[in-house]
């Protein structure tokens, strides 16, 4: 199961674990349950209400689609948005639904998964079952379209970092590139932001950042640390260096 160590642009760091499929399919059947007897109850309640007549009147109508058609259909979404995530099979499972980032996932979030779940559940059941299966955080088709996946709450651990924790050069640090004292405080921060956020899009930023920095500071390929995380680490602990340095 994917295991996720975040930190984000506040300096929290956030680690949560992927719900397995097995519990997504737990939750899904609970779930499917607990709708099925509501819907059951609500047409019962309703027909005794509205139907006394052969004929069915409108008002009886817009209240079958209000209290019975509206709630089937958007189960997940009314429960995952207003109870944090987490609809009753999923609070059993002790999972819940979260932005890939940890973040709480907004109402389009969960309405897009919703939709997509009509769509992809009745249809393409297995199919999707494979897709958890697969991908790396344990994700169906609705959830990498939001941009969100299904945690252990249990798992779900935010706390609050220090810079200290990145000060790991030693007295006797001999830096490599001296452009890094030319860094300001923010850039060096996003560097070890993007060197410490282990997300699924970490290769290509660490990629990016690397250039951008080789660009902005002026420094010259060198085969040794051609390695775009190395070089990074090496920026990093360089700009620590003269930091420290400087403050002394």
């Amino acid at each position: 199961m994917a295991e996720s160590n975040i930190i984000t642009g506040q300096y929290v760091r956030i680690n949560q674990t992927a719900a397995s499929v097995g519990e997504r399919m737990l939750a899904r059947i609970i779930d499917t349950i607990i709708n099925i007897i509501y819907v059951v109850g609500a047409f019962i309640v309703l027909t005794n209400i509205f139907t006394r007549n052969l004929e069915l009147s409108d008002t009886g109508k817009a209240m079958f689609v209000i209290f019975v058609y509206l709630p089937f259909i958007l189960y997940d979404f009314l429960f995952e948005t207003l109870n944090n995530g987490r609809s009753p099979g999923k609070m059993i499972m002790n999972i819940k639904v979260v932005k890939q980032d940890g973040s709480t996932p907004g109402l389009g979030d969960y309405l897009l998964r919703c939709i997509l779940y009509i769509i992809e559940g009745p249809m393409l059941m297995y199919f999707g079952l494979l897709f958890i299966a697969v991908t790396e955080n344990s994700q169906r088709i609705g959830d990498i379209a939001a941009g969100t996946m299904v945690i252990k709450t249990k798992s779900y651990l935010k706390s609050k970092i220090s810079l200290d924790e990145f000060s790991y050069v030693t007295d006797n640090y001999k830096p490599v590139f001296p452009q890094a004292a030319d860094l300001s405080f923010n850039q060096a921060n996003v560097i070890m932001r993007t060197l410490y956020n282990f997300t699924n899009e970490r290769n290509t930023r660490i990629s990016t950042l690397s250039m951008k920095v080789h660009n902005m500071l002026k420094i010259p390929y060198i085969p040794q640390y051609a390695n775009d995380e190395k070089f990074l680490y090496t920026i990093a602990r360089d700009y620590q260096h003269y930091s420290m340095e400087t403050a002394v």
